[in-house]
């Protein structure tokens, strides 16, 4: 594997310790956090600026009834599922978000395909498959995409980016990635807007594919 060069950024990070990022950009921190040592110290080291923060926050009283609601529910026999692993180019997080099981993809069209992970108000999280030399039709954004590579390679406007790579695009980029020659480029890539296509017929297929 070549060296991870681009990283997430401290202030997702950082909200991703405080548990208040996205569910779609928290799938692609947690599969990038457990592909690379240095974003896991970095969040290390948040999670521990976190953890003294609350140790020194003031405490609140409960009632009893309240405490003895908390006890009975830890008291509650939970019935553990068997534990996902990481398989093949797919780390731990994205296993579990495929529930164990390998990809469903749909064709997008020029041999792309895709399967969404997870859509809702707040964003979107998918899966991206594109062949080698294939590019992927020129966009800008309407909000933040993070595209995690977990396979192959692409190059944009901005450089190349390889497995374990993580590219940042909010609404200043307008790009063309396209997947280098040779084995196809598998990303993870969470939004939390619709892309801004220049082409028509991009746009009229954005209902569609919900990109």
């Amino acid at each position: 594997m070549n060296a991870i060069i681009h990283h997430i950024p401290d202030e997702l990070l950082i909200a991703y310790a405080n548990g208040t990022l996205g569910q779609a950009y928290s799938l692609v921190v947690a599969a990038h956090v457990s592909m690379c040592d240095e974003s896991r110290a970095r969040l290390g080291a948040h999670q521990a600026v976190g953890g003294a923060l609350l140790e020194n926050a003031g405490t609140e009283t409960v009632s009893d009834r309240a405490r003895a609601a908390v006890f009975d529910r830890l008291d509650m026999p939970v019935k553990e599922a068997p534990p996902i692993r990481a398989s093949g180019i797919f780390p731990e997080p994205v296993m579990e978000a495929l529930g164990g099981l390998p990809p469903r993809w749909k064709p997008l069209g020029l041999g792309v395909r895709q399967m969404i992970l997870n859509h809702d108000a707040e964003g979107s999280a998918r899966l991206l498959y594109i062949p080698g030399g294939q590019a992927v039709p020129d966009h800008g954004h309407n909000g933040l995409e993070l595209t995690l590579v977990l396979q192959g390679a692409f190059r944009d406007e901005t450089g190349r980016f390889g497995v374990g790579d993580v590219e940042v695009a909010d609404g200043d980029l307008e790009h063309e990635p396209i997947a280098e020659e040779g084995e196809a480029c598998i990303c993870l890539a969470a939004t939390d807007a619709a892309l801004r296509f220049r082409s028509l017929v991009p746009r009229l297929l954005q209902p569609i594919f919900r990109i």
